[in-house]
């Protein structure tokens, strides 16, 4: 099957359906376009995501099955909420969405570069600036120690990169995040492909059609109206 080659100038082009994504690669759906904030918004909304390596063209996915997590089914192990309940970490939200997303950049011990380029840092920079794109952030004696970032539209949130340099600093940063998605009225954390780190935290896997659906009835319901004001 052709891929479908998007317009860099035409950021509001229709994507192809996504049941036309590839089954090899896994849920490639098309290719090209730009990141721009009204590109990047449309995907998410139709379960599509950018995902591709420095030196490759900007490719769109929309993978079948679907990791989620539903707030209200998050697992927090014994010795986590430990962790959480001690001093050790300090939780913050979008006080660093910079420094949050540069640290997710940077190459793992098990994985060779990057594929959160320059241009997506400018690209969730900006949705960020907008209010669409957020960061959950966790500290130890007053450094950047782990965190998360993501796209919020209504009571969707659309996870993306975590990191930690500290043991545990990721999942304490994702299980704060989750608690207030859950005061907030979110439905659904988008958290794309299966991990076991997110599994263990009580990720299940849905079909896109189903993940779809959710789309449906949550982008467009709002969530409460303090969300995000902390």
């Amino acid at each position: 099957m052709k891929l479908t080659v998007l317009n860099p100038y035409q950021p509001e082009q229709a994507f192809p359906p996504v049941h036309k994504a590839l089954q090899e690669p896994e849920g490639l759906l098309a290719v090209g376009g730009c990141l721009s904030p009204t590109r990047i918004i449309n995907a998410y909304r139709q379960g599509i995501f950018p995902w591709f390596n420095p030196q490759d063209p900007i490719l769109w996915w929309s993978p079948n099955p679907r990791l989620i997590l539903l707030p209200h089914q998050i697992y927090i192990s014994r010795s986590l909420s430990k962790t959480m309940r001690s001093d050790k970490f300090t939780f913050t939200m979008d006080k660093a969405f910079l420094q949050v997303i540069t640290a997710c950049s940077k190459p793992r011990s098990y994985a060779n570069g990057t594929w959160i380029t320059k241009g997506i840092i400018d690209a969730y920079t900006q949705l960020h600036q907008l209010g669409i794109a957020h960061s959950a952030e966790v500290w130890s004696e007053g450094e950047l120690v782990g965190g998360l970032y993501g796209v919020a539209l209504g009571q969707v949130f659309f996870g993306e990169s975590m990191f930690h340099t500290k043991t545990d600093a990721s999942k304490v940063a994702f299980a704060h995040l989750v608690r207030h998605l859950t005061e907030w009225n979110y439905s659904v954390i988008d958290c794309q492909v299966h991990t076991p780190h997110l599994a263990s935290l009580g990720a299940t896997e849905i079909s896109r059609a189903s993940f779809i659906d959710l789309l449906n009835k949550y982008c467009d319901t709002p969530p409460h109206s303090h969300a995000w004001q902390l």
